[in-house]
């Protein structure tokens, strides 16, 4: 199987189908199927930002890819309508905001439609398709508004249209995420909406992907990973989301389902885990035992239908409300079947660890103080295929000999049971109020907060400095006898040591151009010594390369979660860790696995789920992914990065419990279930502290409860502030950012590590007390750890300076516009550049940039259609400056030189070829 055809299997395993009345889909071989809304051309692969770049070698999409079927017998397209919106798409083009970061609108201009065409469409077709566009994505929230989260005017009056002629429409949801679902069941639309699916964005197979499961090429198995509330304003979060400055978590453990299933089941549209199939299924419970504290459900899946299909088993528990107060019920195992024929069936053996069902008591209600406790009382396990449609597990039938069992075929503990000691960590510092379940009634209490010294916390827990061998090594010697790394490190002079926690980029040419950073060995004095440099690439849909390299686009993250199938995903992402090992990468800047807390969450299609359950698992099976693959993967964005609006200020106001159950609860599980080895911290603070300073969010938590010893970086330019008093950030705190733990700083401009370009205050910190050499060396320690495992310590060390070789070509052009290499000068459309003679040259570039904001805009200067060098820009907050932007080796005579704007928002005044 190809990279591309597993891409096709998980696009469409991804795929929920929400609706199929009187079996409207799948289309047959008779039925004329017209196709209305731009998207169906448009089609929608990817969400916007960095982990939507990728350059994919090709796009499928909706229209075209039923065309194609229709070649082969499986329905007849009306070609009169699909006419008439690729002649309106001429004069419409796709409105990419230029280009330019989160300037993409979120729904497209749609074409109104004439009721004529829809008259004389359904005069010969017998079913309609409508497809609704959405995109969001990094700096970009959706809104509460027509033409983003709900329908625009147009789509209503043009589904008005459909639904007055046709009495068969179909609705298929390309979208980032979910949106207002409920008016698929509005009167005003006749009851002709019959069929409604999520067919999300498949990456490159994205349109053929939802071809496939409309015309029963493949039968839909994916299951929502995230509930359809009737409304926005239904959703807890809603209320206190898109703040500028601060978000209280008011709904705290009671997001998504763990709320609706608990106090508002009426506001449901459609239930976490639910997704229909072509055909049906029956499932009963076959066996329940108790090992231990192994609890295990069998579950046989019978396909009763006519159609072969897979379906999900789903094992949720209820623990009793106690003193803390518990969600309704919570995921707590699940497993996928194979492709079942008619008649067959399949006994999936479910499990969950007891300890799984433990919560977390702030304050010693249960008599353990900062700790997970599992409080006595009953203890109920349900087997369904969706969160609401599930039967309760009677151990009593097949257990007959446990303790834990009751009369009632529940668990039952006697007595509250400590399943795990912490200390209080990242507890917020202000206080607020937030939901409580009392018996069933929703009720508001105050958070606890913080009684941390975190002053004495740091200062109790403060590393050794590591000793000097008498020995000179270099990192050869340190592959060769990995236990030499410390002496190395201490070996390292307070330059070299402060250049490694700097990472260089965008596009540094010291590793694969064009992807988002280098680190490790940047200096000459750090190559001398035979340190390589790593580098790492956007995801984590696929590999981002702003020379416009091409590269696999996977479907997005919440696509592949709603397969809810593990072993799938991670044999997606075995091809994807070859493709990233094959461009000489060493980690992939995913998967992210924050939690889906509101459908307005700008970066949810980079995430799996409202649920931390799901979300670790499909983390982990990624990570396994790429790990055999051959790389690793970073996964993100630790912690609690809820929303884009003011992402790099706005402070996640939460208390400890919900951090813990919830928000950190996926990374959790990842990091102890599978290889993971690096990690990305978030912009926003943490109840006060930016994440990369946060020091319970990354020391106390990640490093001393979770034992994780691998490397933390930052996300593209962060701020920090304070480890102890928070208060104002800024970019130059990296010593705040070190002592909490997080080795590297991404990122500063290209070959600024060494001479510390960006001034942050880690020498001045030394000085005065505020960061140790012991706390410094530990971090490098665990980067140089990483590197020694990377792929790139496999591979010969790469000269620090890439120079790329041209040959010239023969002029033809008669009206060229002649520089040399004394010149200054903007490429045109026809500009060439005279060399006298062979030498070595830099290319200097001089732009500015307007704003002040984390976007990333790159333009690459191209010599004979080849990228030669590239210049990338955060901002310059509009000021005129010079870079160098590469190196090339160039012959006498004549070179076609251009400029390409791969990601627009860099005003590129003149270029240079200067000699070295």
């Amino acid at each position: 199987m190809t990279f591309a055809q597993k891409i096709l299997e998980t696009a469409c395993e991804g795929i929920v189908l929400l609706k199929n009345e009187n079996d409207v889909l799948p289309f047959k071989n008779t039925d004329e199927i017209a196709v209305f809304g731009r998207c169906q051309k448009d089609f929608y692969k990817s969400g916007m930002g960095s982990g939507g770049s990728v350059h994919a070698p090709y796009s499928t999409n909706l229209i075209d890819e039923l065309c194609e079927l229709e070649k082969s017998g499986y329905l007849k397209v009306n070609h009169t309508v699909k006419e008439v919106y690729e002649q309106w798409l001429k004069d419409n083009p796709f409105d990419n905001g230029r280009g330019e970061w989160a300037c993409e609108p979120w729904s497209q201009k749609e074409m109104e439609l004439e009721e004529s065409l829809c008259k004389t469409a359904a005069s010969t077709s017998q079913k309609a398709v409508f497809v609704i566009g959405r995109n969001a994505g990094e700096d970009k929230d959706l809104v509460p508004e027509k033409g983003s989260w709900y329908l625009s005017d147009c789509e209503t009056d043009c589904l008005k249209k459909i639904c007055k002629y046709f009495k068969n429409v179909v609705i298929v949801f390309n979208t980032y995420s979910v949106v207002d679902t409920a008016f698929i069941n509005n009167p005003e639309f006749s009851g002709s909406i019959k069929s409604a699916l999520y067919a999300w964005m498949g990456g490159m197979e994205s349109g053929r992907a939802a071809s496939h499961i409309l015309c029963g090429l493949c039968t839909p198995s994916g299951k929502l990973t995230s509930t359809i509330a009737q409304d926005i304003s239904d959703y807890p979060g809603t209320k206190n989301f898109g703040g500028k400055k601060e978000n209280f978590y008011e709904e705290d453990i009671y997001t998504g389902y763990r709320y609706f299933n608990t106090f508002a089941k009426e506001k449901i549209l459609y239930p976490f885990g639910f997704g229909l199939s072509y055909t049906t299924f029956s499932l009963s419970i076959t066996g329940a035992k108790i090992n231990g504290q192994k609890i295990s459900v069998s579950v046989k899946i019978t396909n009763t239908g006519k159609t072969s299909g897979k379906e999900v088993a789903q094992l949720y528990f209820s623990a009793p409300c106690g003193v803390l107060g518990k969600p309704a019920d919570e995921l707590c195992a699940f497993k996928k079947t194979k492709l079942l024929a008619p008649g067959e069936s399949e006994t999936l053996e479910l499990s969950f660890d007891l300890f799984q069902m433990a919560s977390y008591d702030e304050e010693g209600q249960t008599g353990f103080e900062s700790s997970w406790v599992l409080e006595k009382g009953e203890y109920s396990v349900y087997a369904g295929n969706d969160s609401i449609n599930k039967t309760k597990v009677d151990f009593n039938l097949y257990e007959k000999n446990s303790p834990l069992v009751s009369k009632s075929g529940s668990l039952f503990i006697e007595k509250n049971t400590l399943v795990k000691k912490c200390t209080q960590a990242a507890a917020p510092e202000k206080t607020f109020m937030r939901m409580k379940n009392e018996n069933g009634k929703l009720t508001m209490e105050k958070v606890p907060l913080s009684k941390v010294n975190l002053s004495e916390r740091i200062k109790n827990n403060l590393p050794q400095e590591f000793k000097k061998s008498d020995k000179a090594i270099n990192f050869d010697d340190v592959k060769k006898s990995p236990e030499l790394l410390e002496a190395f490190v201490a070996g390292l002079s307070l330059t070299e040591l402060c250049t490694i926690v700097r990472g260089e980029g965008m596009l540094s040419t010291k590793a694969t151009l064009g992807i988002a950073a280098a680190y490790g060995g940047l200096s000459e004095s750090l190559y001398n010594k035979r340190v390589p440099v790593a580098g790492c690439s956007d995801g984590p849909s696929g590999i981002r390369i702003d020379t416009g390299r091409e590269a696999s686009l996977m479907p997005i993250g919440t696509q592949i979660a709603c397969s809810w199938n593990e072993e799938l995903s991670e044999e997606l992402f075995v091809f994807e860790g070859k493709e990233v090992f094959k461009y000489e990468i060493d980690t992939l800047l995913g998967p992210g696995i924050n939690i889906q807390r509101n459908p307005l969450g700008g970066r949810n299609f980079e995430y799996f789920s409202e649920d931390p359950f799901l979300t670790g698992k499909m983390a982990a099976s990624q990570v396994r992914g790429l790990n055999k693959g051959g790389v690793s993967g970073t996964i993100k964005h630790f912690a609690v990065n809820s929303q884009e609006t003011c992402r790099t200020v706005c402070d996640s106001i939460l208390s400890e419990r919900a951090l813990r159950e919830i928000y950190l609860r996926g990374f959790e599980t990842a990091v102890k279930e599978s290889p993971v080895v690096s990690i990305m911290t978030s912009y926003n603070p943490v109840n006060g502290h930016h994440s990369p300073s946060n020091y319970d969010l990354v020391n106390t938590i990640l490093r001393r409860e979770w034992n994780y010893s691998g490397l933390v970086m930052t996300d593209w330019w962060a701020k920090m502030n304070d480890c102890v008093t928070g208060g104002e950030s800024s970019m130059q705190n990296t010593a705040s950012m070190l002592r909490a733990g997080n080795d590297i700083y991404m990122v500063v401009d290209n070959d600024c590590s060494e001479s510390n370009g960006y001034g942050d205050n880690i020498e001045e910190s030394l000085k005065n007390g505020k960061l140790t050499l012991a706390e410094l060396q530990l971090c490098v320690k665990r980067i140089l750890n990483f590197i020694l495992n990377a792929p790139v310590s496999k591979r010969p060390l790469r000269p620090l300076k890439l120079t790329l070789s041209f040959a010239p070509e023969n002029r033809t052009s008669e009206n060229a516009e002649i520089y040399t290499v004394h010149d200054e000068f903007l490429p045109s459309e026809n500009t060439w550049l005279k060399v006298d003679k062979e030498e070595t040259f830099i290319i200097l570039g001089t732009y500015f940039k307007e704003g002040d904001n984390v976007s990333q805009s790159v333009s690459n200067i191209i010599i004979n259609g080849e990228v030669a060098a590239s210049i990338d820009s955060r901002t310059t907050k509009g000021k005129t400056v010079t870079t160098d932007a590469g190196h090339v080796k160039l012959s006498a005579g004549f070179y076609r030189v251009s400029l390409v704007n791969t990601k627009p928002g860099i005003t590129v005044e003149k270029i240079a070829f200067k000699s070295e």
